[in-house]
């Protein structure tokens, strides 16, 4: 990773880069690895929560593109480029999608002008990808910046995606208000889709993961099922099975599936009305 952005701190570990080295990637660097060892050591399952949410996200952006029909979506947190980015799930079934990827590391900018690009389709419509560098806590920013305007069509409806993003606000950041102002952005139709990390089923050793973070520097706050449902749900028709632990969400298959205590994330999917 030379030639890095001056703006990027190596030293610091930040959540994109934490998650990226839980689930096994090489964008990260020595702090964020230190801290998921730290991690590691007080909640061991810590790992299994970032493998079936990316799970999740794929499942869910496969719904809303073959069964919901959407071929728009705002992707905020989105993390460091991985194998089956949204992009790759959306254009696989309809090369036209277009995606707006947000999240706030350099990092990711670094990476995402090179890996997040639409793969050329012979003869069919070609999707679009754009990247913006913007922070969670200013939606307003998000929705008015020029790449936003210029790939999403705000008269159709927008697959919004808070995936893993929630429990990185603070109660004092009021994510409630967040979500609501990008909800009301967006026309109706639209579709949310959310995951929160959660301490209800590993009370002791999640809530230590949880320090671990914030000793670090890393905002954290974990909810229950029914807070986060308060905050990213409250209007909208959540679809079947409404909000579940991530692994039981429309599971692709018939194979054993990890115990609650070691998954500790939920996920919803809702329609704006």
């Amino acid at each position: 990773m030379s030639d890095l952005p001056p703006e990027i701190d190596t030293s610091r570990p930040h959540p994109a880069r934490v998650y990226d080295a839980l689930i096994g990637g090489s964008n990260n660097f020595a702090a964020d690895r230190e801290t998921v060892a730290r991690v590691l050591q007080k909640s061991p399952n810590a790992r299994i929560a970032p493998r079936e949410n990316r799970a999740f996200l794929g499942r869910a952006v496969r719904f809303l593109t073959a069964e919901a029909a959407l071929r728009q979506f705002l992707d905020i947190g989105s993390g460091l480029p991985t194998a089956n980015s949204v992009h790759e799930v959306a254009q696989a079934i309809e090369p036209s999608s277009r995606i707006v990827y947000v999240d706030n590391d350099p990092l990711v900018l670094a990476h995402a002008r090179a890996l997040l690009t639409s793969a050329p389709q012979a003869s069919r419509p070609q999707g679009r990808t754009a990247y913006i560098q913007a922070d969670a806590r200013d939606p307003e920013a998000i929705l008015t910046a020029p790449a936003t305007l210029e790939l999403l069509d705000f008269s159709q409806p927008i697959g919004l995606l808070l995936v893993g993003l929630l429990h990185l606000l603070a109660d004092a950041d009021q994510p409630a208000e967040i979500v609501a102002t990008l909800l009301d952005a967006l026309p109706s139709g639209s579709y949310l889709v959310a995951s929160h990390l959660t301490t209800e089923h590993d009370r002791e050793r999640t809530a230590a993961g949880q320090a671990v973070m914030r000793d670090a520097g890393i905002t954290m706050q974990k909810r229950d099922s029914d807070v986060f449902a308060a905050i990213a749900f409250p209007s909208l028709e959540l679809v079947p099975p409404g909000v579940v632990l991530v692994s039981e969400w429309r599971p692709s298959s018939g194979s054993p599936r990890p115990a609650p205590a070691e998954v500790n994330i939920y996920g919803g999917v809702a329609r704006k009305p």
